[in-house]
């Protein structure tokens, strides 16, 4: 486990642990982190959780979470080894292909989630999550989806090494354009 110091109330900071995280069973504070964090209704937070619970079964697929001393989520993050037979390689494959990058969608580590509860953001929370969870990884290269947008989070997985692979990608019901992003691992740790 990692002890990460951050910054929480005035006169006591908070020590932020990233470890291993049994997201199936914490599945409902997770996405209470991702719906404040991301901005979901609780219909699509109950959609997401069908889709959180399917991912878990899935060969390879872990997760990682940010906690306070007291146990408390205050982050988290979850992928896996990509399959071009999953949803998210089928919407995000005729982007990358023309753009001459489907070769990413093999050998790659996809972050399918990454979220910090907005209280918690800017203190390096994230950039933990992510860069533990990718030195874990057996692939070479990970990839991403993001809203397509200037972001905090699009400029940390640029300070990272990922690069967009494609931008203005649709996802059915989704109300923003993504950009789907991959880096060589292991990321910059700085």
């Amino acid at each position: 486990m990692l002890h990460f110091p951050g910054h929480g109330h005035r006169h006591r900071p908070d020590d932020v642990v990233i470890g291993p995280l049994d997201l199936s069973a914490r599945v409902d504070e997770a996405l209470a982190v991702q719906a404040v964090a991301f901005g979901l209704g609780a219909d699509e937070v109950a959609v997401r959780r069908q889709i959180v619970l399917r991912h878990m079964t899935y060969p390879g697929a872990r997760a990682l979470g940010a906690t306070l001393p007291d146990g408390t989520l205050v982050g988290f993050v979850y992928g896996m080894p990509n399959d071009r037979a999953h949803w998210w390689s089928t919407v995000v494959e005729p982007y990358l292909r023309a753009h001459g990058h489907e070769g990413w969608l093999d050998d790659s580590f996809v972050i399918t989630e990454l979220h910090v509860h907005p209280r918690h953001q800017n203190r390096g929370v994230g950039r933990s999550l992510i860069t533990t969870i990718t030195d874990g990884a057996a692939e070479p290269r990970s990839i991403l989806s993001a809203i397509d947008t200037d972001s905090p989070a699009r400029g940390l997985y640029h300070s990272l090494g990922y690069q967009d692979l494609a931008r203005q990608v649709l996802f059915p019901s989704a109300p923003k354009p993504y950009a789907v992003m991959g880096a060589p691992l292991p990321l910059r740790h700085r």
